[in-house]
């Protein structure tokens, strides 16, 4: 008899194993999935000293060029999404991309194998005191994973516009 409910439950354990994929289990999102978010700020140098000091501020309202190349993980291709998209600073002066789960892309897992990258670049500041580029371009990013999520965030480091004259009032010589 046991050896009867052995076999029972194996054949039906083996039934729900080998059953087709229905259309709702397709078009769950895999777990490998991840989303991505590409961030950072940009500021006014007022100083002009190439660091964010105590008359710096943020800049709402500037234009940037963010420019990402991801490398797919996949066993049989070695395929590559690269694209280009302008974004404007919030009234906190930070440019977010989010980027929806795509199908082979993953966050790295360790910053000594990055496969993916992005980059920034200033195009514009809205603002008529502080419209001369500083730091123009930055490539530096933070990689910040979480597992739980699935969540990948891309923090590039900052960019900054500066007055077309020092402040001496504020900043001294």
């Amino acid at each position: 008899m046991n050896s009867l409910l052995l076999f029972l439950f194996l054949a039906s354990s083996s039934l729900l194993i080998l059953r087709p994929i229905t259309s709702e289990a397709r078009s769950r999102p895999s777990k490998s999935k991840s989303q991505i978010i590409v961030m950072g700020f940009v500021y006014c140098d007022i100083c002009s000293n190439n660091t964010f000091s105590k008359h710096s501020y943020f800049l709402p309202g500037a234009e940037v060029r963010i420019e990402c190349m991801f490398k797919a993980m996949s066993p049989r291709t070695a395929e590559q999404i690269s694209f280009s998209v302008n974004r404007t600073t919030n009234r906190y002066g930070v440019y977010k991309l989010e980027i929806p789960a795509i199908d082979g892309i993953k966050c790295a897992e360790d910053s000594s194998k990055i496969s993916s990258s992005c980059q920034a670049s200033l195009i514009w500041s809205s603002c008529s005191s502080c419209n001369v580029p500083g730091f123009k371009d930055t490539s530096d990013q933070i990689v910040v994973k979480s597992k739980g999520a699935n969540l990948c965030i891309y923090s590039l480091h900052a960019l900054s516009f500066r007055p077309s004259k020092k402040e001496i009032s504020l900043c001294g010589n």
